[in-house]
């Protein structure tokens, strides 16, 4: 991790020409959707950017690692709760996010700033009065459905958004939620995430690695190979759907299907969710593998046969989810996908290509497609190799700037 006092020669020969700062308050080797995304955009163009972002556990081994020059400012690893975690924690991303920033522009005068995501816009609002730059902000959801509620961070928002050289969004859900909320003629871009899959580590060089990984995860779970393996990954929370899948397995060990579930998450309802599968009494059936960090995931996709995840649409959550990165990393290992016919799921998952869509809230519908994915074979290596195909897609973030020149 370098410091701002640190600045040194080594640094310009790192990155020759680098003019575009980007600013992410999650950056690796924290484990996150929004963290993965701005990194992976970083490896595109090592040689343009320079990465100013919050520090976390790791980050001095990490940064030291990489191809551009990676500053940190400190942040906390415990914030406790309550007014210190709701005001002082933005505070303090806003403020030191502000002040190096200004002491990078001294150092590389950069000609764009690229803000990772809709928190703490403040900070870039500011920059782009006092700093001749021009800058994209990325929306990927959350983070700015949540200033949509406050008039005085909505207005704020406005005014960053229209100011912005372009708008950066996940998914086209994300993009036409933003529409909805604001009406504004920044140009917006679309550029969904990709996959890195040094992320699952080394274990996914090879079919016969990843074949080991799936004896491997299925003998920890004592699960036959001829089984069935549903997979779901995500927080156990109650609009994630996976009290749903529960519910069909015992209607498809009714139909001669022999099928078993896997759960990768924690969330406030697992005790819920355990016993409504020992209420139906396929407790025997349902696995509860808790966290599972990212570099054992490539193991859990390998064991399943399907990938599955039915989330709704919470409107009272106060939250959104702009892109279903976990459909996405299933299609990467070639696993069929069924899913809801809804938000930014419709990015990654097109019915009958790599997976099937149903309506969330259609019961027989969701059966339908696990008891034809169950018994089908074919079907199921059909969609997988598609979703290989798919999940290579990506448009580079260097074409904001095609009018450059």
């Amino acid at each position: 991790m370098e410091h701002i006092s640190q600045l040194t020669a080594e640094i310009r020969d790192k990155a020759a020409y680098p003019d575009i700062l980007v600013i992410s308050r999650i950056f690796l080797p924290k484990e996150a959707v929004i963290g993965e995304y701005i990194y992976n955009r970083c490896l595109q163009d090592p040689e343009r950017v320079i990465v100013l972002a919050a520090s976390c556990s790791g980050d001095k081994v990490f940064d030291q690692g990489q191809q551009f020059p990676v500053y940190r400012w400190f942040y906390p690893r415990y914030w406790g709760s309550g007014f210190v975690e709701s005001i002082v924690k933005p505070w303090v991303n806003i403020v030191c996010s502000f002040v190096l920033a200004i002491k990078l522009y001294f150092r590389y005068h950069y000609r764009y700033i690229e803000w990772g995501h809709g928190y703490d816009f403040p900070s870039l609002l500011l920059l782009s009065y006092l700093l001749p730059i021009r800058y994209f902000i990325y929306l990927h959801g959350n983070d700015f459905h949540c200033t949509l509620h406050n008039p005085v961070l909505r207005s704020l928002f406005r005014l960053t958004l229209h100011r912005a050289e372009g708008i950066v969004c996940n998914s086209s859900y994300t993009r036409d939620y933003l529409r909805t909320a604001f009406r504004l003629d920044t140009p917006t871009h679309i550029i969904n995430p990709v996959i890195r899959p040094e992320k699952f580590g080394n274990n996914v060089a090879s079919p016969s690695s990843l074949d080991d990984l799936r004896v491997r995860v299925r003998q920890a779970y004592n699960i036959p190979d001829s089984a069935i393996v549903i997979l779901s990954i995500g927080r156990l929370v109650k609009h994630k759907g996976f009290d749903q899948i529960i519910d069909n397995i015992p209607l498809l060990l009714t139909f001669g299907v022999d099928v078993h579930y896997i759960i990768c998450g924690q969330g406030s309802s697992e005790s819920k969710l355990k016993s409504l599968a020992h209420r139906l009494r396929v407790d025997k059936r349902i696995h509860f593998a808790g966290y599972v960090p990212e570099r054992e995931l490539a193991g859990y996709y390998a064991a399943c046969d399907i990938f599955a995840m039915l989330t709704l649409l919470d409107t009272k959550a106060n939250s959104m989810e702009g892109f279903g990165m976990v459909y996405l990393e299933a299609s990467y290992f070639g696993k069929p996908i069924i899913a809801p016919r809804l938000g930014g799921v419709l990015d990654t998952v097109q019915h009958e290509e790599n997976g099937i869509l149903v309506n969330p809230n259609s019961g027989y519908e969701v059966f339908q497609a696990f008891n034809r994915l169950c018994k089908d074979q074919q079907l199921r290596e059909q969609l997988g190799r598609k979703g290989k195909e798919l999940a290579k897609g990506r448009t580079l973030h260097r074409s904001l700037y095609k009018s450059e020149g």
